[in-house]
Order: structure tokens, then sequence, then C-alpha cells
């Protein structure tokens, strides 16, 4: 692969992993209507990685105080200690349905025509939660539950145009979140998810299962990574002012012109 089409890819995935918009279902449009076919292991690797590392430098503060409520929780709040175990409980559905159905997804879910069907469904529910979503729990208020169903939906993120981000804020609008509270949640709970995904990744690599550039890997991590990056800083910033309705927008405006397409 050029190092152009590693760049532009890697954007993407910078750009579109924490949006509701849909990484994989961009990554995939990228690689097909350019004649690219599939991105590969090594790159898919390196994006997750990259945008892992965007994340997790992010909330680096509110991941310090997590990391230090468990390893000494006599001496921290119980509404840090709680948060954490509201991101493990959020985190085990998709972990358990990736790990077990990633291969079928993978081979069965991304065509097109699904990726626009599911562009454009998820985008007018995204439009719903928010439209009539409460917005009456801030972070510290989430519950055991609301963290259970905010995970049981990003599982419908392994449809390619669902968007995990997108689907998780749905879910989190729906169950009352206030619009920035849906979206560090669903941020937060990417880091579990984006770690098991490039782990899984580099595991078939060490296996022998793909070839790699150090180069080219790097590459890919470190564009991701500073996407990923100012994408999460500048949608926080800006959500409040601008809402979901672009996004919304964009997405049925992709899904028809896919559907036209076809």
């Amino acid at each position: 692969m050029e190092t152009y089409q590693i760049i532009i890819l890697a954007l993407v995935q910078g750009l579109t992993e924490f949006l509701p918009v849909s990484s994989s279902a961009h990554l995939i449009l990228v690689a097909e209507l350019m004649g690219w076919g599939n991105e590969g292991l090594v790159l898919d690797v390196a994006t997750h990685l990259g945008t892992l590392v965007a994340v997790v430098f992010y909330f680096r503060h509110d991941l310090r105080v997590l990391i230090q409520a468990w390893l000494r929780p006599s001496s921290s709040s119980a509404t840090d200690r709680r948060l954490g175990a509201l991101l493990l409980i959020g985190s085990i559905p998709g972990l358990y349905i990736g790990w077990m159905e990633a291969e079928w997804v993978q081979e069965n879910l991304r065509g097109i025509e699904i990726i626009a069907w599911a562009t454009i469904g998820f985008g007018l529910l995204l439009w719903v939660a928010d439209r009539w979503g409460g917005t009456r729990h801030e972070l510290a208020e989430i519950t055991k539950t609301q963290a259970l169903l905010v995970g049981m939906a990003q599982v419908l993120a392994l449809i390619p145009g669902t968007s995990r981000s997108g689907i998780t804020i749905t879910a989190g609008r729906f169950l009352g979140m206030t619009r920035q509270t849906a979206a560090r949640f669903s941020f937060l709970l990417a880091i579990p998810i984006l770690a098991a995904a490039g782990s899984y990744g580099a595991l078939q690599i060490w296996r022998g299962e793909s070839l790699i550039s150090a180069t080219d890997f790097l590459l890919a991590a470190t564009v991701s990574a500073s996407a990923g990056f100012a994408c999460i800083w500048a949608f926080l910033r800006l959500l409040e002012k601008v809402g979901f309705l672009p996004f919304i927008i964009y997405r049925l405006v992709l899904g028809l012109v896919l559907l036209y397409i076809l």
C-alpha cells in the first residue's frame, strides 16, 4: 500500500472513530470507491492503536483518577470507584460478542447496501434520541443498569454504518444522559474496545498471519492518533453549540447517495 493511501485511511479512521458517523463504514467505502481493496490487518491494527492512544491521552487525568481509585480504594471517592465499575460493566457485552462473532461480521456485513441502510436508520434513531431524550443524568449519576444497556447497544456497532460512538451516544440520550455525559461516557467506553481490537490484531500479526512494515505501522498509528485527539477535542467543545444535527444530516445524505449509486 502506498504512503498516501495509508495517510488517507489513517485520517479517516482518526476523524470518524469518535464522531457518530461510523469509522468502519468510511474505511470500507473509501477503500471500495478508490479501488484499494481491503485495507489490511496491519493498517487496521495500527489505526485502532492510534485512536486508542488519542482517547487515553485526552482522558489521561480521568483515567489516572480511576486507576488510583482501584489501586487505593480507601483514599479515593466512591464516585470514582463506581465509574470504573460502570465502564467495566458497559464493556462486557461488546467484548464478548465481538470476540465470538467478529469473523462472521467481517464475512457477511461489509456490503455497501448494509452500510447505507445502517447509516440512515441509526442516524434517524440518533435524531429521535436527541430530540426526545431527557437531560437528567450527569456522568456521576449513571447507574449500573444504564451502563449495561449502553454496553449492549455498543454491540450493534459491529454492523458497519452503525457507528460505535453514535449508537452508544444514542443509547445514553434515550436513558436521559446529557449530550456531554453521553459523549464522554461513550469515549471512555471506547478504551477497552479499542484495546481489545488492537490486541487481537497484534496477536494475529505476531502469529505471522500478516506481514508488517514498521515504518508504515508507525505512520498509520501517528496519523490516526493525531486526528483522533483533534476530533475529540473539537467535538466535545462544539457539541453544545451544534448538537448532533449536522452529523444526522450527513448520515442521511451519505446513505441516500449510496443507495442511489447502488
